[in-house]
């Protein structure tokens, strides 16, 4: 049993002391199980004499037993105290010699406890939208898009809105090129909004063998911070300008989608869209939660864990982005939330008997499979990868955890556009 310990909220350090005869003792018994397996000439398995074995594998075996019995002291301490580890101990032995006293000092911190705190009291904004017939106009629209068919047109003939066309294009900001500004006999559909605003509109009425330049600005917003709210000039060659022609919005284009009639296939648009719109405020309002569990719920947060999720971050970006400048104060701050939150949903989930069944897993990964090409790739990385298993059930269980804590909780409805919903739904 530890002799000192210093503890300060969650961070523990301990020490202890192994005397040289118990520890010998321990090694001893860990030379007899070496020996029962032990192949040595001249002795059979099981009757090695001791004194061969200390000869052999006593470094080894003094090693096993010195954390055998740090560790053993470790959980007595542990269980004694009614603690949780929050990470693996960090330990100082100093110099270790064998046939001596080893003095050691055990420095960790452990999981807090979460507090108890009233869910009722808290109420939740579930936005609304209507499922709006000009939407599922919308999406047949883009059903007949998708089922469209080509046919190559003359040198004679001008783009229009809803074309394809095979282009050149080379960007340039301040007359200089800039990366990933440039592709050769790239297929484009005009009004797709595949590229920035205004770049497929001054396509628009050029012909095949037309060379032009087209200037644009780039969105505020967009991703690049590098060209983010810039003036840019393109140089575009036409290369081939093909025709889009829709197939009629008629039973036969259900059939080919697996429905029976038009009307069928609305409904089911319609029904589809609905979902997708609880989907979207489902997330909102784990987002909403979120944040008022991170300000009303008072609890102390594990060092270590946090530093774990800063390195992890740091990490990241480096392997992401070696250029980008990591923000160690706004990545503390952020560390800080998530690991809070991630121990309010463990506690309370384990608490609530939330878990995370097969089919939860199976359902989650065929979801993820179904957006490859080929989702037996998907399904063969997990099953080599149980890190990446154990992540994914992570995920759910704390969705799980969210959605019994939103069951708990008071909400009012708002109603909403579309547009709105989805727009505000994104992950924190």
């Amino acid at each position: 049993m530890f002799k000192k310990e210093k503890i300060k909220d969650l961070h523990y350090i301990v020490s202890g002391v192994l005397t040289a005869a118990e520890i010998q003792a321990a090694t001893d018994e860990v030379l007899v199980k070496y020996g029962e397996k032990a192949k040595i000439p001249g002795f059979r398995p099981g009757k090695v004499p001791l004194a061969v074995l200390r000869q052999k594998y006593g470094a080894s075996a003094f090693g096993e037993s010195v954390d055998k019995a740090i560790n053993a002291d470790l959980d007595a301490y542990v269980k004694d105290k009614k603690i949780r580890l929050a990470g693996a101990p960090k330990a100082d032995m100093g110099a270790v010699e064998m046939g001596a006293d080893i003095e050691y000092t055990l420095e960790f911190d452990i999981l807090p406890t979460l507090p108890e705190f009233d869910l009722e009291k808290f109420t939740l904004t579930k936005k609304v939208a209507k499922v709006e017939d000009s939407e599922v106009k919308k999406s047949l629209e883009n059903l007949r898009k998708s089922r469209a068919t080509s046919e190559k047109q003359d040198a004679k003939y001008s783009a229009a809105d809803g074309d394809v066309v095979v282009i050149d294009f080379k960007g340039f900001v301040k007359d200089e090129a800039f990366e990933g500004g440039e592709a050769k006999k790239h297929r484009l559909i005009l009004g797709s909004g595949s590229f920035i605003p205004g770049f497929e509109e001054k396509i628009i009425g050029h012909k095949t063998g037309d060379k032009f330049d087209i200037k644009v600005k780039f969105p505020k917003e967009y991703h690049s911070k590098d060209l983010a709210g810039k003036d840019a000039k393109f140089e575009i060659e036409i290369h081939e300008i093909r025709k889009h022609n829709l197939p009629d919005l008629n039973d036969a284009l259900a059939a080919e989608v697996g429905f029976k009639t038009v009307k069928e296939l609305a409904d089911h648009v319609k029904k589809i869209l609905g979902e997708q719109y609880e989907d979207a405020a489902m997330r909102e309002m784990r987002n909403e939660l979120l944040d008022i569990l991170a300000d009303k719920v008072k609890l102390d947060i594990p060092e270590t864990l946090v530093n774990q999720e800063v390195e992890m971050a740091k990490n990241e970006l480096a392997q992401r982005d070696a250029s980008e400048k990591f923000d160690e104060k706004k990545e503390q701050k952020d560390a800080q939330r998530r690991v809070k939150l991630g121990l309010i949903l463990a506690e309370w989930g384990s608490a609530n008997k939330v878990e995370v069944t097969r089919d939860d897993l199976q359902k989650a990964i065929w979801a993820e499979a179904s957006r490859y090409p080929d989702p037996q790739q998907v399904f063969e990385f997990y099953n080599k990868n149980p890190n990446a298993l154990s992540m994914v059930r992570g995920m759910l269980f704390e969705q799980k955890a969210l959605d019994a804590m939103i069951a708990k909780t008071k909400t009012k409805e708002k109603s909403v556009k579309p547009d709105d919903l989805f727009k505000q739904a994104e992950p924190k």
